[in-house]
């Protein structure tokens, strides 16, 4: 066992899965990489806008502590505090790697790396490649597992499916189940360990922000054999995306962060070109009601204040639930260098192009600040012992898991740009402490007996030979299509206990309806029909977990916005009230006199609902339906208070 390399294998060919790979490389290990699609065409590729380090280049004052609180506070203190410090401080470095690999970042005109404003932040802490960022940043790691590749340290298997875990008789990951999805062939791969790297669940809305690829299928398959899901409900709706019915696409938080204003027509109704509606009529509601952060905001307030302005107030664009992203103030010279790839997309799927008119958008699915239940090794300062073997491992012994299918970074709502920085981060972070795991396994991959691999591939091999014999009377299209109209209807951006309970009955009927689907094409060359009915499966067991968990979290936190239990902050509010309401309460002396009237009430039940709330929320698969269960969350290095962004 010690005179060979540890294999791994990697599911996924985005951002955490390629750094990874090159990072275990480099650490004398070998790599198998399997990617649904081609590498380079991996879903990382879609994030436009940049990727987060506080490297302070526009001396603003910056730093990777001011990183690390504005992280915390966007997720609503529901983020493990010591992985999220560590990925802020690591976040300079990663920079300047990803630099030194060719990314071709925008630079000022003295050749220093160029940064721009996101959301949740008054810094300029975003570098950027235009607006193609993740494209610019997957290339470069392809690259170097290229590389690998050629000097035959790493495979890749494009167009190939993670069907499922191996799994020894003590419960310990010991390969994957792969599916050639061009020979149809189903077949293992025995490993010292396995990486779940596979990104989101957008589909299980139908419509979303994410490629078709994006199924969750993959973490929903590890939790039906036995991992923990954490954090489901919590679903980030990008505020801005073009509306669409086929999929909905990005405009990117750059545009934001580049001077774009969002805004309606004060008069309800207007039908006026919106280029000939004057500056006095045209409502600015981002940056009336937040005069500090303004139209950056982060992702969750500046969706629900669209959401209100158009349903509730009924101030959408000519009747349509859309708002104006306008970025026409700027020179098109400045749009073509900074915001050029957006501009194309926009352009082209509307025909308009919005360096002349002001650009429709609405909220979208975009993210899942949930995923699969990891763990994390502290050092003796309560801080990342990045040596540690339980880094990043899910609750299956030896399956791992990293990027958007982690849920330890993001709490309750990301911030935008920290989601290429959280998947490259643990990609490099992990690759250490899997060695030391492999290092200490008792037995090697190569002992264990060959009827375990043997009883894996024929438990798949089977179940598509059964999925080919379906020949009910349902179209699993069509059943995908109504499971996604069900979650944009009740488990969206407002939500209500009593549409969370309907959404729950007819995704039971749509599991139901599931046992009569027809299997329409059971040839056994390139055939999608039975991996997609395999995968709707997994995104009707993987919808059941976001429902459940938003229908018993009675509370308002980040993106799980249930006005039921909205606490209603007083509007002249400064959170620092609350770190002294906490000292003063520590010493026994809360002084009623002391905080404005209503002040000290709204603390109170602040407190009482981050006692009860402040908690992971822990799904496990048991008798077909998630059970859930409640975890602590590390808050040990910034004390948990009120959002405040005006």
């Amino acid at each position: 066992m010690m005179n060979r390399k540890k294999k791994i294998v990697i599911i996924g060919g985005g951002l955490a899965g390629l750094a990874l790979a090159m990072k275990f490389c480099e650490r004398n290990g070998e790599v198998t990489v399997v990617s649904y699609q081609s590498l380079k065409r991996s879903h990382s590729v879609c994030a436009q806008g940049g990727i987060n380090a506080a490297i302070d280049a526009k001396n603003e004052g910056d730093s990777p502590e001011k990183h690390f609180y504005d992280t915390i506070k966007g997720g609503d203190f529901l983020a493990h505090q010591p992985l999220v410090r560590d990925m802020c401080y690591q976040a300079p470095a990663i920079i300047h790697l990803m630099d030194r690999m060719g990314v071709a970042f925008n630079r000022t005109g003295e050749g220093h790396l160029d940064f721009r404003r996101f959301g949740g932040t008054l810094y300029n802490r975003t570098a950027f490649a235009g607006a193609t960022t993740g494209q610019q940043l997957v290339y470069a790691l392809d690259e170097q597992v290229r590389r690998n590749i050629h000097d035959g340290n790493a495979t890749a298997l494009e167009w190939h499916e993670y069907l499922g875990a191996v799994l020894d008789s003590d419960g310990i990951c010991r390969g994957a189940v792969i599916h050639d999805l061009k020979t149809d062939e189903i077949y293992t791969l025995p490993a010292d360990a396995v990486v779940l790297a596979t990104g989101g669940p957008g589909q299980v809305y139908g419509r979303s922000t994410n490629s078709v690829v994006n199924t969750g299928a993959a973490a929903t398959t590890a939790y039906l054999q036995g991992a923990k899901y954490a954090n489901g409900e919590f679903i980030q709706i990008h505020p801005t995306a073009i509306p669409g019915q086929d999929k909905l696409r990005l405009m990117s938080e750059s545009a934001r962060g580049e001077g774009g204003r969002v805004w309606v027509p004060r008069k309800v109704d207007d039908k006026r070109d919106p280029k000939k509606i004057p500056e006095n009529e045209r409502f600015y509601f981002l940056e009336e009601k937040y005069p500090l952060f303004k139209n950056l905001v982060p992702r969750d307030v500046a969706s629900r204040e669209i959401y209100d302005i158009v349903y509730n107030q009924n101030m959408g664009v000519d009747g349509d639930p859309m708002v104006y992203l306008d970025l026409t103030h700027k020179s098109r010279e400045f749009l073509d260098n900074r915001l050029g790839g957006i501009m194309d997309i926009y352009t082209k799927f509307t025909g308009v192009d919005p360096r002349d008119h002001p650009m429709k958008i609405f909220p979208a699915v975009h993210y899942s600040m949930g995923g699969l239940w990891t763990d994390y090794g502290p050092d003796q300062n309560g801080l990342i012992d990045h040596g540690s073997p339980r880094n990043q491992m899910t609750s299956i012994t030896g399956l791992f898991a990293a990027g958007e299918a982690d849920y330890q970074y993001h709490g309750a709502n990301r911030l935008g740009a920290n989601s290429l920085l959280s998947c490259i981060y643990t990609g490099l972070m992990m690759a250490r402490g899997i060695m030391n795991y492999t290092d200490s396994l008792e037995k090697s991959v190569d002992d264990i007996p060959s009827t375990v691999f043997d009883d894996a591939r024929n438990h798949w091999k089977t179940r598509f030979k059964e999925i080919k014999k379906m020949s009910g009377r349902e179209n699993p299209y069509k059943l995908h299509q109504e499971l996604g109209e069900i979650m944009l209807a009740n488990v969206l951006i407002v939500r209500d206990n009593k549409s969370l309970e309907k959404a729950t009955d007819e995704i039971n009927d749509i599991e139901m309806r599931f046992k009569d689907v027809k299997c329409v094409d059971t040839s056994d060359w390139a055939n999608p029909s039975p991996s997609f009915i395999n995968q709707l499966f997994c995104m009707i067991h993987l919808s059941k977990i976001i429902t459940k968990g938003a229908l018993l979290r009675d509370e308002f936190r980040g993106s799980h916005y249930k006005p039921d239990f909205d606490l209603t902050q007083p509007k002249d509010f400064d959170p620092h009230e609350y770190i002294e309401y906490l000292e003063q309460k520590q010493y026994g002396d809360i002084s009623e006199d002391k905080f404005p009237v209503g002040h000290l009430d709204y603390m109170k039940r602040f407190e009482e609902n981050n006692i009860k709330w402040l908690k992971t929320t822990v799904a496990q698969f048991k008798d077909n339906q998630p059970d859930i269960t409640y975890d602590e969350v590390d808050t040990s290095l910034i004390t948990p208070r009120p959002r405040k962004y005006d």
